[in-house]
């Protein structure tokens, strides 16, 4: 499940990393400049808003109305990838890891964030959350508010999550 998972989430990311591919990574069209002079998989590449569709976050990783917007792949050398996640009230992630870590940066909305053994913390627009490589966490809105973030981690040896357990009620109400 958690492979079929990945490969739902990595569909359409990867039809769009190899359009771009195909066409240069860049503009096409009157006025744009030839492909010999893009440079490649090194030329500017714009990846237009709404050109990528949405997903709902899966049940089986998510408590919630969960909506996932995937903004970029990592493309080589980089490892990272990116993607803008939307937690209705009371949504939440289950528990994860991340073999590299993950940062998050909160643009709007209240949320909320654990690591394992530690305490709910509240996250706010603006707040940068680093969870270290192979720390157990989850995150998501707060009870009567929904919260969106940008959640940004690296690929190693091309996976970038570790799904485990939902994160139980009595651990979500959890008083940050």
């Amino acid at each position: 499940m958690k492979l079929l998972t990945a490969t739902v989430f990595s569909l359409p990311l990867l039809a769009l990393t190899f359009a771009q591919a195909s066409s240069g990574g860049a503009a096409s069209g009157p006025g744009a400049p030839p492909a010999a002079s893009r440079g490649g998989s090194q030329a500017l590449r714009i990846t237009r808003n709404g050109s990528q569709p949405s997903a709902k976050g899966p049940a089986e990783n998510f408590t919630g109305a969960v909506r996932i917007d995937p903004l970029f792949q990592a493309t080589e050398p980089s490892r990272a990838a990116g993607a803008s996640v939307t937690f209705e009230p009371g949504a939440r992630t289950a528990w994860h890891t991340h073999p590299l870590g993950q940062r998050l940066v909160v643009t709007a909305g209240v949320g909320r964030v654990q690591v394992w053994g530690g305490a709910v913390e509240e996250m706010r627009p603006g707040d940068v959350v680093w969870i270290p490589p192979g720390q157990k966490h989850w995150h998501g809105a707060s009870p009567t508010t929904a919260m969106t973030h940008l959640a940004i981690q690296e690929a190693l040896d091309g996976k970038v999550v570790e799904w485990m357990e939902k994160v139980t009620d009595a651990q979500y109400d959890a008083q940050p």
